[in-house]
């Protein structure tokens, strides 16, 4: 049985729609829900495993029962930027109601992080270090640090099969990334990766993740079997037809991708 990646939040840290903005990407978000993004996270259904999140933003409640999802006890961090754990006290509680120990890998300095913040959590869960790798069912994982721009920076995972020896990476918060921090994406079957605008003309200073026009760049470079962007903004319009390569595309909410051959 092969090993299936499902897109729950495909949003930046705003979400889509933002609250406050009339633009016609978050009025529609509003109308008929085609561009509506919960903050980014998707879900790793693995036959040895069972379900296993990446990521746990504010919108996980919502984001779980729009996916007819009610739990999933395992879980990787990408980094402790609030898009990415402030769903981690609704989790937990989760955990605590199910009487279900939680298990969570994540770079050190993460959950340091994650501690600091809620220290409460490791009531409800057993946090593990990732820097060294780790196996997860049938893949060899490894986690490494990515720039992340006027963010600071992020970690991003690469999933090799140990039986088939595919491979796949997911990178949502990440720019300008030097050839050490691209190195692991080489070679990939699939990659995810974050590109909050299409073209981003604030000054590259303040900038924190990928465009769409430097991901193409970087798909022309790292020559993926496959490419999925995700953490969208309002920028992004789903309803439009983009001019992107045949082995690329947008996440959409729900999207399903077989992860293997």
């Amino acid at each position: 049985m092969t090993a299936t990646l499902r897109f729950l939040g495909t949003g930046d840290a705003m979400g889509v729609p933002r609250v406050y903005c009339d633009c016609p990407v978050c009025a529609e978000a509003r109308a008929s829900g085609v561009n509506r993004r919960f903050r980014s996270s998707v879900l790793i259904d693995e036959p040895e495993t069972g379900l296993v999140l990446i990521d746990c933003g504010p919108d996980w409640g919502r984001m779980m029962e729009t996916a007819g999802l009610r739990f999933a006890e395992r879980m990787l961090l990408t980094h402790a930027h609030y898009d990415h754990i402030g769903g981690l006290p609704e989790w937990a509680d989760a955990c605590r109601w199910q009487n279900r120990r939680g298990i969570v890998w994540a770079p050190r300095a993460t959950i340091a992080e994650v501690a600091d913040r809620f220290p409460w959590l490791v009531r409800s869960a057993e946090f593990l270090p990732a820097d060294d790798g780790f196996r997860l069912g049938g893949w060899n994982v490894r986690v490494w640090r990515v720039n992340h721009g006027y963010n600071g920076h992020a970690h991003a995972y690469r999933f090799d099969h140990a039986a088939t020896g595919w491979s796949w990476a997911y990178c949502p918060d990440a720019i300008g990334l030097s050839a050490e921090e691209k190195a692991p994406l080489a070679g990939l079957d699939l990659l995810v990766l974050g590109t909050s605008f299409y073209h981003e003309t604030i000054p590259y200073e303040r900038r924190s993740v990928h465009d769409v026009v430097e991901a193409l760049e970087l798909n022309r470079e790292l020559r993926p079997g496959r490419m999925i962007f995700t953490h969208l903004s309002h920028d992004i319009d789903l309803t439009r037809r983009y001019d992107l390569p045949d082995n690329v595309r947008f996440a959409v909410t729900g999207l399903a991708v077989p992860l293997g051959g």
